[in-house]
């Protein structure tokens, strides 16, 4: 099955049934294993950036940290990255200092990046641009009596093109989930929803960097976690307790209950809830004690429109009335 739209086609992958995180990987990574091959290929963030580090001695203990502290506290996760390894052919396991690879480096890929020394001139210039190129997703959130809304503008790396796919599976315990999902990525570093009626859509927000965490839990892994959320509640716990490197922002909706909520992470465990209502509330890639030029400049164009319709809403995401917005 698959879905067409303005990028493309979109392949819906149902494994059905699987028998625990590793079997799920797998087949996901047999489905779509020329995906991920591409997408491994053409990612420069990967080949430029993240390969070369891997190699130094400087990552060995940086990897090898963020290894051990996802495993040890989300084992079936790992063991599913690994299937997705194996089944696609992209072995899990390489020749560089540490013995990593593209599989791993891809989803601690924003816990690495902050560690990779910037080099000077041209080039600089253009690794900035290819850190910060996906970091520009945005959300309405809107809740009242007639209407409830969270509009999502999934903004990735242009190596992403045609590198994404839809998984569909029931647990082990019966649960199943629907997940937007990267090649070659745990579920989802995007948005999805479970058979809990829980769902969510995610925004990154910018490290500072003396308070990243090195080598501790990443969002990929915390991600996962959310598409087995029990309900909104359980949700919030599974986003707000790991220790987690660098932070995000959760979008989460608890769709029998009608409740949809912000939650804001950062390291050291800190975190800050904002229940939606009636006024339409505008997330970009920004915490709101902590700004950038790009964000502010959404967040000021969405205090100037009107949102209180569905169509208003996604008209406010494609706005592109602010020329700062579209260059």
């Amino acid at each position: 099955m698959a879905y067409t739209g303005a990028g493309g086609e979109l392949s819906v992958f149902n494994a059905g049934r699987c028998a625990g995180g590793y079997a799920l990987g797998l087949a996901v990574g047999r489905r779509f294993s020329a995906v991920i091959r591409s997408r491994m290929r053409q990612d420069l963030v990967l080949r430029e950036q993240l390969l070369p580090f891997a190699s130094t001695a400087k990552a060995a203990p940086l990897l090898a940290a963020l290894q051990d502290s996802n495993k040890e506290r989300y084992p079936l996760y790992w063991d599913e990255l690994v299937g997705t390894a194996d089944g696609s052919g992209v072995p899990l396991l390489h020749v560089y200092t540490i013995m990593t690879c593209a599989v791993m480096l891809v989803n601690f890929r924003k816990e690495i990046q902050p560690f990779i020394p910037k080099k000077e001139g041209v080039n600089g210039m253009e690794e900035k641009m290819e850190e910060e190129a996906d970091a520009d997703c945005s959300d309405v959130l809107i809740l009242n009596d007639l209407t409830a809304i969270v509009a999502h503008n999934e903004d990735g790396n242009v190596a992403l093109l045609g590198h994404t796919y839809l998984v569909k599976t029931t647990l082990p315990d019966g649960l199943s989930f629907t997940a937007y999902t990267v090649a070659g990525e745990l579920p989802s570093c995007a948005f999805g929803f479970n058979s809990n009626g829980v769902a969510f859509t995610l925004d990154s927000v910018p490290p500072v960097n003396e308070e990243i965490v090195a080598g501790a839990i990443a969002r990929n892994f915390v991600s996962r976690d959310l598409l087995e959320a029990r309900n909104l509640d359980d949700a919030i716990q599974r986003v707000c307790s790991p220790n987690v490197s660098v932070g995000h922002s959760y979008n989460l909706m608890d769709v029998r209950g009608r409740r949809i909520v912000n939650v804001e992470t950062a390291s050291g465990n800190r975190f800050a809830v904002h229940e939606a209502g009636a006024k339409p509330f505008f997330h970009a890639n920004m915490y709101r004690n902590l700004q950038d030029e790009n964000s502010m400049t959404r967040e000021e164009r969405a205090a100037r429109c009107s949102v209180d319709s569905k169509e208003t809403a996604l008209s406010l995401l494609g706005d592109t009335a602010d020329e700062k917005l579209i260059t």
